[in-house]
């Protein structure tokens, strides 16, 4: 359901908390079949990006944003402006994750930021509109559909009138309460994004058109039905298969199935023990674990942590799935807080 179906009020200040999201497997990375990409995902209940928003008389970026966070959030606003109106906004980010660690960091600070200057202007624009303007939606539209409604999201891929190139929601299922993901990241790292995602992208072979078709069948006859009938064992199957057949792919480019070969040896040990759907978001480096219930979670991040003792860089953690999207609330209009908080 999209957020944004009327003209909003005007406001003087909103808070918004916008979810991360796993990016779980492209179906087509190149179109073998007609329409490239297509994009499975989860939204999940961590690592959301959290900002305040207020008109004010001048521009300010404060909080928890980082330089290159903060370049990003200018060129937003400057683009919102031209599209709009000059609105002033002081912006102060609350919490952001570490960039380019598969969360789809970037896409839920500027669907953020852009949600945040069309309610306090009063502009009616919807999570398309807003990504279209900001750049994002290319390739995967799971960050943007997350935002508006959170679960598990399937989108068909951008379409090519470039006009409105965010994909389409195809499906949506929500996560079951009682299912978890263990969540194996590698802090010494990054995953490929700007230039050399490009390069990487561009260099690869063609996507053969029969594994193509059968990671279509993984998603439509047992991942997402999986879903839908708390049925994990196949659920959890097809996405360890997807992940390994998609990570294969991409091998090349990120220097094996996994970008860490660490995360993926605590990966490995997790799903050696139980039954577990495990496999890398994005281009890493983080990795994920999803397991049937809580007490597995436990018992998996025991495995997990017992396998990195002698990794200091490897960060394990047990999250569940979130089936909502952005919270969008009133706030005070105070003063940001300064850098230091």
């Amino acid at each position: 359901m999209p957020l944004q179906l009327r003209r909003p009020q005007p406001r003087t200040a909103i808070a918004i908390d916008a979810p991360a999201r796993l990016h779980l497997g492209f179906l087509d990375p190149n179109a073998s079949l007609g329409r490239a990409f297509g994009s499975l995902g989860l939204v999940i209940d961590a690592h959301s990006t959290r900002l305040e928003a207020r008109i004010a008389e001048r521009e300010q970026i404060n909080g928890a944003a980082d330089n290159a966070e903060r370049e990003r959030i200018a060129l937003c606003v400057a683009r919102l402006q031209a599209a709009y109106g000059p609105a002033t906004l002081a912006i102060d980010v609350i919490h952001a994750p570490r960039a380019h660690t598969g969360l789809g960091s970037g896409t839920q600070l500027a669907m953020a930021v852009g949600t945040a200057f069309a309610r306090l202007v009063g502009q009616p624009a919807s999570s398309a509109e807003i990504a279209s303007l900001l750049g994002r939606g290319a390739r995967s539209g799971i960050g943007i559909l997350g935002f508006d409604c959170g679960g598990l999201l399937l989108d068909g891929g951008p379409p090519g009138d470039l006009r409105q190139h965010v994909p389409p929601l195809l499906a949506r299922q929500p996560f079951p309460d009682q299912w978890r993901v263990l969540l194996v990241s590698d802090n010494s790292r990054e995953g490929l994004h700007g230039t050399r995602e490009r390069r990487a992208l561009a260099a690869l072979a063609p996507f053969p058109q029969r594994l193509a078709a059968h990671l279509c069948h993984l998603v439509l006859m047992r991942i997402l039905p999986g879903a839908a009938e708390h049925d994990f064992a196949p659920f959890a199957h097809g996405i360890t298969e997807m992940q390994q057949l998609i990570g294969e792919y991409f091998a090349s480019a990120q220097g094996g199935v996994f970008a860490s070969p660490d995360v993926e040896r605590v990966l490995r040990e997790v799903a050696a023990e139980r039954t577990a759907g495990i496999g890398q978001t994005s281009w890493g480096p983080t990795g994920f674990a999803i397991v049937a219930s809580a007490r597995e979670a436990d018992s998996a991040l025991t495995t997990a942590r017992a396998a990195a003792r002698a990794m200091p860089h490897i960060e394990c953690r047990i999250v569940a799935g979130r089936n909502s999207g952005a919270a969008i609330r009133d706030a005070e209009a105070r003063a940001p807080h300064s850098d230091a908080a």
